[in-house]
């Protein structure tokens, strides 16, 4: 059973920075693809950035580029949102995934909210 535990989330001033962890465990995850979405109050979940856990595959939401970078570490089985010049936009709860093939995020964390206050 694949487990994802988010954590780093807090209060921050706009332009201040955070970064996320997500802890993955219970298989290997060989090349998944692995995501960072966000969720506002009241809106959709969006897409925020994606790795593959080889290292391939990096994108970005148009918001999150040349603020945020997505990395990980294999032998931590971490992946990280760095997040920088944050916004009062940038509020949200934040979601870890994994998709076994890419396809689709079958796999989600439990969240960790981030607040920007201006």
């Amino acid at each position: 059973q694949v487990q994802l535990v988010e954590s780093g989330g807090g209060l921050v001033q706009a332009g201040g920075s955070l970064r996320l962890s997500c802890v993955a465990s219970g298989r290997t995850f060989g090349n998944y693809l692995m995501g960072w979405f966000r969720q506002a109050p009241g809106k959709e979940r969006e897409f925020v950035a994606s790795i593959r856990w080889t290292g391939g595959s990096i994108y970005y939401t148009d918001s999150a580029k040349g603020r945020f970078t997505i990395s990980r570490d294999n032998a931590k089985n971490t992946v990280y949102l760095q997040m920088n010049s944050l916004k009062p936009e940038d509020t949200a709860v934040y979601y870890c995934a994994a998709a076994p093939t890419g396809r689709s995020y079958n796999y989600w964390g439990q969240g960790t909210q981030v607040t920007v206050s201006s």
